[in-house]
């Protein structure tokens, strides 16, 4: 069977029945516009729902020609409520992160790490790219917030994960917890990973320095100290 597959986050890219599409999308808006259906592909969505989602304030820029342009290539449902149809198979990236995250986080709450570092990684590199770089809309910025929490999390995940399996994953927890650390400052979730893999690796001065750089940050910041949990993992280091 041909397949479908669908990138919305990082650069467009579109394939329909094994036919690449993308680059005849009719423009910009062809190109939000597709986007803004495939994202709400389980639901049918009014005329006025597609003006705002392509034209910000509801001014109709042009919907039936863009719409005209599109049934050319893909099947749309509909004409008063139009929904984008695609085969049940179909890969869609945003979907990808949001399935991966609940693998990962299944996984790790049954403490199976092997089984949670593929899942997470998937979500993790998907939901990095950012959702359709350059455009701003409503839609678009609630599509955003929700993958750059996926990313977060996604993060959190392969660096448990990788702390748990050790040895060569060590580098990879690393680099997950100091990207959270650094994107996430105030989540103390990166801090408590970071002090983790660094006590892992044997360097537990170096986890004892991290919890003084998190505490001296949070009362400078937010005067305020580290969580309870925080101040156990502390705990447990120095003894």
């Amino acid at each position: 069977m041909e397949s479908t597959r669908i990138q919305l986050c990082g650069r467009l890219v579109a394939e329909i029945a094994g036919r690449r599409i993308d680059t005849d999308l009719p423009g910009r808006q062809g190109r939000i516009l597709f986007a803004f259906l495939v994202v709400n592909r389980l639901r049918t969505a009014s005329r006025d729902e597609l003006v705002e989602a392509v034209w910000p304030g509801g001014r109709d820029g042009g919907l039936s020609p863009l719409l005209s342009k599109l049934r050319r290539l893909v099947e749309l449902e509909g004409r008063s409520r139009i929904r984008i149809v695609l085969p049940a198979e179909a890969w869609i990236d945003v979907d990808a992160a949001a399935e991966g995250l609940h693998r990962a986080e299944t996984a790790v709450a049954r403490r199976d790490w092997k089984a949670a570092w593929g899942p997470a990684r998937v979500a993790q590199h998907v939901a990095r790219r950012g959702f359709l770089p350059g455009e701003e809309a409503p839609w678009v910025s609630e599509e955003r917030r929700r993958l750059e929490e996926i990313h977060t999390r996604s993060l959190e995940l392969v660096a448990e994960a990788c702390v748990n399996i050790g040895g060569g994953e060590l580098d990879t927890a690393e680099r997950a917890a100091r990207a959270l650390v650094r994107e996430q400052p105030f989540r103390e979730t990166g801090w408590r990973l970071l002090m983790r893999v660094l006590h892992a690796r044997g360097n537990r001065a170096e986890a004892l320095k991290v919890y003084d750089e998190l505490r001296a940050f949070l009362r400078e910041e937010l005067g305020t100290a580290p969580s309870g949990v925080t101040k156990a993992l502390h705990g447990e280091l120095l003894a």
